[in-house]
């Protein structure tokens, strides 16, 4: 008898959607997603399994940062597809047992999603073709309006680069606060990118100017942008 394989289709949410809603339980109780955190960027990432090397690293480098992403006026919310009590005795091992790259005594206090039923998982497509059972590492980057601004993929084996997620946080502020846009490996204190010329007058007159920006060509214009004032204006100081 010939058996039909059938894979279930899960949705894939867009850069500019607005971050699917959910109620979940988490290690921090209750949560209402993204409602409750309206007003402040969020970090929402997914990770495959509590108890496993690689998700280790990444949560105890995380929760390293979380002051450092709190004072970017943004939030973290982390998720798997395990167990609430699964969850609470990780992080508890991770506290008590694991010292990492000078890491240790680490405590997350953020909260950990329990998506048992991989509803939360599927809403966000987090469930790749690599397995069925756990959440890539995904990483959905939510502006203040709840609306997805970034979106980025990880397999299985292979951990974060948390040095460019609060650079894409920095960088996704920046370009609003001052109507820019950023360049390749932009470091807060770089050039940034001024939108291109919409039509001939104004693509001439920036070829003439010579003073707040330096034009290669029409379209291709870069000016200073201080990195105190970047950072001031995120960090609100």
């Amino acid at each position: 008898m010939e058996t039909t394989t059938v894979n279930q289709q899960t949705s894939m949410p867009r850069i500019g959607d607005n971050a699917p809603s959910f109620k979940a339980v988490t290690t921090q109780g209750e949560i209402n997603f993204p409602e409750q955190y309206k007003g402040s960027w969020v970090i929402l990432f997914s990770h495959p399994a509590d108890f496993t090397p690689v998700c280790t690293s990444e949560f105890m480098t995380f929760a390293s940062l979380d002051k450092k992403f709190a004072d970017a006026n943004c939030k973290l919310v982390g998720l798997s597809v395990d167990g609430l009590y699964s969850h609470i005795a990780w992080l508890r091992t991770i506290k008590e047992k694991i010292e990492y790259k000078g890491m240790k005594n680490v405590e997350v206090t953020f909260p950990l999603i329990e998506d048992i039923t991989m509803e939360v998982a599927k809403k966000y497509g987090m469930i790749q073709g690599e397995s069925n059972t756990k959440a890539v590492r995904a990483v959905f980057v939510i502006d203040p309006s709840g609306v997805i601004r970034t979106i980025i993929y990880y397999p299985l084996s292979l951990g974060r680069n948390f040095d460019e997620l609060y650079r894409v946080v920095i960088a996704l502020q920046a370009a609003d606060a001052f109507k820019i846009a950023t360049p390749a490996d932009w470091q807060p204190g770089d050039d940034v990118i001024v939108p291109t010329a919409d039509s001939c007058g104004v693509a001439k007159e920036r070829m003439e100017n010579k003073e707040e920006m330096h034009c290669y060509d029409w379209f291709f214009c870069t000016k200073k942008l201080d990195k105190e004032k970047v950072m001031n204006t995120i960090l609100k100081k």
